[in-house]
């Protein structure tokens, strides 16, 4: 199942326009995380137009809500160096391609003015971006959630969003991040920041790769060989 997941909205109007372009393309679970605006005032349900029921369904939550996914996938206009780990992003299609392969992931857009912050993207397993103009990369909140939308239902469909394969749940991963830390404890870094450096490039790993419970295991029994 694909939540979609709005962190601190401000305008109504786009929360509308959202639910309606979730309509358009298949999906129909809405999560605001501590919304600064009424999702079913008056212009939220002008712009929802035959999406009202979107609205209508969307859960109001904290944060902490976030927890309840397998996956979590940031967007963000603003960009950073394969140095910067965590803003190192992936396109819209290439997010489509692997999608179908989750049974529980919740896609973040944030906040109109700033986005979402480094501390919420360091929480998702990985960052997707739309290709825009270096001249003015940022788009409206609505018109980039569409675009998203619209690669996810052309890629996979909207019959076949979520389907097959038994993904490697939160908590394999998380036993699998514990099993890497371990190995990383027994290796001599030359400072603890390019420790930390490989934990969260393990992390950005297998967020990305999308592992199947068969292939979380594998590579547990692969680690647990290692000295």
């Amino acid at each position: 199942m694909i939540s979609i997941i709005l962190i601190e909205p401000e305008n109504e109007g786009n929360i509308g326009a959202i639910a309606r372009a979730m309509k358009n393309f298949g999906l129909a679970d809405l999560v605001l995380v501590n919304p600064k605006c009424d999702h079913l005032g008056p212009e939220a349900v002008k712009r929802a137009k035959y999406a009202q029921d979107i609205l209508k369904k969307a859960k109001v939550a904290k944060k902490d809500y976030l927890k309840k996914f397998h996956t979590l996938v940031a967007t963000t206009s603003h960009l950073g160096t394969d140095y910067n780990i965590p803003r190192s992003p992936i396109a819209p299609s290439q997010l489509a391609s692997k999608i179908n392969v989750d049974k529980k992931i919740g896609i973040l857009f944030g906040r109109e003015g700033i986005g979402l912050t480094n501390e919420e993207i360091q929480e998702c397993d990985f960052v997707v971006t739309i290709p825009t103009s270096k001249k003015y990369p940022a788009m409206n909140l609505s018109h980039a959630a569409a675009i998203v939308f619209y690669e996810l239902f052309n890629a996979v469909g909207e019959d076949k969003i979520g389907e097959q394969i038994k993904i490697a749940d939160k908590q394999t991963k998380i036993q699998l991040l514990k099993l890497i830390a371990k190995k990383l404890d027994k290796m001599e870094f030359a400072t603890p920041f390019k420790r930390k450096t490989q934990e969260m490039i393990w992390k950005r790993i297998i967020g990305k790769s999308f592992l199947t419970r068969r292939e979380a295991f594998a590579l547990m029994g692969f680690f647990k060989k290692l000295n």
